[in-house]
């Protein structure tokens, strides 16, 4: 990269695609402390701006005393307790704001400096909207939890936490363009796989946030088997049957437990299959790499259902995820086609 051209381009945004990870650290600790619905209100630049005294913190929380989860679930909260839960929802806006800036300013100046290509400055313009989306969809999925229920939507849970991850893949996607050049071997039959593979972890990625929203992942902390069986009664409790695989948390479990085979099976085959085909280094690397992340994310899996999530292990199982998917775009953009 020394002699690359777009040096200062890809930095900035690898610099992007780093924040946005740490934003999902952030964003776990968030879900998994039950922080996400301390901050009740959303302004755009006030906002940013914490109670910087004990005035302002009895006014900040007792604006929180008048949404239900103070109502129903933490009307025992002292002031002290209220600043733990504020502080990790505050952090993760900030964070949202501060990737805002690091991507709209230097866009600007490249824009301004005319350092961006014509298709590059289509895949930037893309990259801002799915980040501004992304935002939206993070007070859209908090207010779902400020009516009646003091829970977001697990539905919105899932646009929220996808919306990040699919952001951070078309960004290092975009990077990856940049870094290395297209003649690698052409191998179809590679690529339509890791394009497969790619849909499925989404899917999975989503099943995952189902899981995080309905709180299923303290049920049924067993593994392999759901308690004394392979499938639990409680998978098929609903009615009509579909609904089990989007609002049971029974279904939902089940769902994101065998995908995870699936998800590990596509990849072990197509390592097996890439035998079969001459193959650059770079493509064999992104290969073995997927596969090692894989094993570590199904371990982290299993050993977070078997502890019922803790803070740590539910963080870091997020993490393997969003590896996951950054390891497959890797991958995908070894294989792409030559322009």
């Amino acid at each position: 990269m020394k002699n690359n051209p777009n040096k200062s381009i890809i930095i900035w945004l690898l610099t992007g695609c780093a924040l946005i990870f740490l934003m999902v650290i952030v964003g776990g600790v968030t879900r998994l402390t039950n922080s996400g619905l301390s901050m009740v209100d959303w302004k755009l630049f006030v906002g940013s701006i914490p109670p910087l005294n004990e005035q302002d913190w009895i006014e900040t929380f007792n604006k929180y005393k008048q949404y239900p989860e103070y109502q129903k679930v933490n009307f025992h909260f002292s002031l002290e307790e209220f600043k733990s839960i504020f502080f990790w929802e505050y952090l993760h806006r900030l964070m949202g704001r501060l990737i805002g800036l690091i991507f709209i300013v230097p866009f600007i100046y490249f824009v301004w400096k005319k350092k961006l290509t014509k298709s590059l400055t289509k895949q930037c313009v893309v990259i801002l909207f799915m980040g501004g989306f992304q935002g939206f969809l993070g007070w859209w999925m908090v207010k779902s939890g400020l009516i009646d229920d003091p829970d977001v939507s697990h539905y919105r849970l899932a646009a929220h936490l996808i919306a990040a991850f699919l952001t951070f893949a078309y960004t290092f996607w975009v990077v990856l363009q940049l870094i290395y050049p297209a003649n690698k071997p052409d191998v179809p039959f590679m690529r339509k796989g890791l394009m497969i593979l790619f849909v499925v972890a989404v899917i999975q990625i989503v099943y995952g946030a189902f899981v995080a929203g309905l709180n299923a992942g303290f049920v049924m902390n067993t593994w392999p088997k759901m308690g004394e069986i392979w499938i639990a009664e409680s998978v098929t409790a609903m009615k009509p049957f579909w609904v089990n695989f989007i609002d049971g948390i029974g279904g939902v479990q089940f769902i994101h437990r065998y995908m995870a085979y699936v998800v590990v099976g596509i990849i072990f085959y197509l390592l097996l299959m890439s035998n079969k085909f001459e193959l650059s280094k770079m493509q064999k690397k992104g290969l073995y790499w997927l596969f090692g992340v894989v094993v570590v994310q199904f371990a982290l899996g299993v050993f977070t259902l078997l502890f019922s999530v803790p803070v740590a292990l539910g963080v870091a199982h997020q993490l393997g995820a969003f590896l996951l998917l950054g390891a497959i775009v890797y991958a995908m953009s070894s294989f792409r086609k030559s322009a």
